[in-house]
């Protein structure tokens, strides 16, 4: 496994967004770091963090990381972060995430999260309005954007 938390991809991504004059929500930031993980899954046949991903009403969530931004609610995070110290290899994975996905809004890369398998395995069919705290199983999130990845090439 890669020697990071997924508040330290949190905090890069956020460092990475302010460097680059973008502002980030919470909501954005947790699909963010979601998509860093399952595609370092993937790719990388290894968890980028530890920290477990849920499926809630609005996509993947890492409890902790919502927790440290929810006072900001649904407006833009708006703290001074300094880079963390992450190996080069998991900094141009991030910097990969952010060309693919940081140019979309956060209610699109909701609504990308609700229509792919991990979310909706984790969900188990529950209404897509109903609280759930299920974990994402970092298997099916291997295994499904791996196959992403096979498909594209």
């Amino acid at each position: 496994m890669a020697n990071t938390t997924a508040q330290s991809v949190a905090t890069y991504l956020l460092w990475f967004s302010n460097e680059h004059g973008d502002l980030l929500t919470n909501l954005k930031l947790q699909k963010l770091v979601y998509y860093a993980q399952a595609w370092y899954l993937a790719l990388e046949r290894e968890s980028l963090f530890d920290d477990e991903i849920q499926a809630w009403v609005h996509g993947p969530v890492i409890p902790a990381v919502y927790r440290a931004y929810r006072d900001f609610k649904w407006s833009p995070i708006l703290v001074e972060v300094d880079k963390p110290n992450l190996p080069p290899k998991i900094e141009e994975h991030l910097a990969d995430v952010m060309a693919e996905y940081g140019g979309f809004s956060a209610y699109d890369l909701e609504r990308m999260t609700h229509s792919e398998l991990p979310w909706l395995e984790a969900r188990g069919g529950i209404p897509a309005d109903e609280s759930s705290n299920a974990p994402i199983s970092q298997d099916t999130m291997a295994h499904f954007y791996r196959k992403c990845a096979e498909a594209s090439n």
